[in-house]
């Protein structure tokens, strides 16, 4: 099967599975432990820390792992806003943020929190003008991802880092779509928190990690926790945190390369796509992208529908985020961005890794072309 989901998940690389398997059965004590098995679970723990806070640019201090990107967005969020709520209950973000975030600002809504959801232009790109406009006297904390998952944009996150900081307001950035693909630099972006997640990069799954700038105060949300520093609850997972940390080196490593080669394709397979005979659109920033992301919608037909005749040839894709998959809603990204309903619902997504070549994206415009000829044939009946 050809796989063009890489956006939703990874498989585990060849190398992060034997730090895996290595870690599992040398590694294997509770790093709390204070006999010489514990301790030597810890000494590992600390090298994963220190290694990841170099490759963010941050202060091992700040490093807390978590069971992924979700919680890390959750346990960040919480934290610093509980610890912060005495100076004002109002937040900034975005509509376009990812599901975790949105339905966490939800709850926060009902208990007597303020939102401002930043509009984004067609692009799917948040304006300094914008936020300049958000901002109030109680603003305590703003929420802007770094990449969008369904379109692929980029924001300008320096640009946004260094302004939130000149009005005092906290700045949390999801980075799980970005970490390993572009550069990031916590002290140069000015972020106080961010998260990134292991499966997006060849690491394992449920294995993921908050950032938290060591000079900010935060709450723990579950007090009397003695595990990551009293930030999370739980045996933490050294294993699948060293295998983690194989992964994100590798992918850093490799990344001129890969971002080089992955742009290659994109671009490749986006004139593919509008070379098709039938009017499909391409979404998200023309030029500040994510390099293996490509969004579209085929005029007049579903992505549901898309998605199920691309499986059926071996072609595995997306209509979105996978932690919305099942909902009959519309993307929140697409709307956000001007789409109609309709038109929202026509949205697909390829995301491509290092596996994908030019010659599975040909058979996969191949397809698409044969599929809507069928499709057009079928209605004209």
């Amino acid at each position: 099967m050809i796989y063009l989901d890489y956006a939703a998940t990874t498989p585990m690389s060849d190398a992060s599975l034997q730090t895996f398997l290595q870690a599992s059965k040398q590694y294997f004590g509770n790093e709390q432990s204070l006999h010489d098995i514990g301790s030597n679970a810890s000494a590992l723990l600390h090298i994963c820390r220190q290694t990841l806070a170099s490759l963010l640019g941050g202060k091992e201090q700040g490093v807390y792992f978590t069971s992924g990107g979700s919680e890390a967005n959750y346990f960040a969020l919480h934290s610093l806003i509980t610890a912060h709520q005495h100076k004002g209950k109002h937040i900034i973000t975005t509509p376009i943020e990812h599901a975790s975030i949105r339905n966490y600002f939800h709850e926060l809504e009902k208990k007597g929190f303020e939102v401002t959801y930043v509009a984004v232009d067609e692009y799917g790109v948040v304006q300094l003008e914008a936020l300049q406009e958000a901002i109030r006297p109680d603003t305590i904390l703003a929420s802007i991802q770094h990449g969008n998952s369904e379109i692929g944009t980029i924001q300008d996150i320096r640009a946004i880092g260094h302004f939130l900081h000149e009005h005092d307001i906290l700045f949390h950035t999801d980075c799980v779509q970005t970490f390993g693909k572009i550069p990031i630099h916590i002290q140069d972006m000015c972020i106080d928190s961010l998260s990134i997640s292991a499966h997006k990069l060849y690491g394992p799954k449920g294995v993921g990690a908050c950032y938290m700038n060591p000079r900010v105060r935060w709450q723990p949300i579950f007090t009397g926790t003695s595990h990551e520093g009293g930030f999370r609850p739980g045996t933490v997972n050294v294993p699948g945190i060293a295998a983690f940390l194989t992964a994100a080196q590798d992918a850093i490593a490799a990344q001129p390369k890969e971002t080089t080669r992955l742009y290659e394709l994109r671009d490749f397979f986006l004139q593919g796509l509008k070379n098709i005979t039938h009017p499909v659109y391409i979404e998200g920033h023309p030029s500040t992208n994510l390099p293996h992301i490509a969004a579209a919608r085929i005029q007049g037909i579903e992505g549901q529908y898309t998605m199920l005749a691309c499986n059926r040839h071996g072609i595995a894709i997306s209509v979105g985020s996978a932690c919305q998959v099942g909902k009959q809603e519309p993307s929140n990204t697409l709307l956000a961005i001007g789409r109609t309903a309709e038109e929202a619902k026509q949205y697909i997504r390829f995301s491509f890794g290092r596996h994908t070549t030019k010659q599975e994206l040909e058979t996969t415009l191949h397809i698409l072309q044969t599929m809507i000829d069928e499709y057009k044939g079928v209605v004209s009946q």
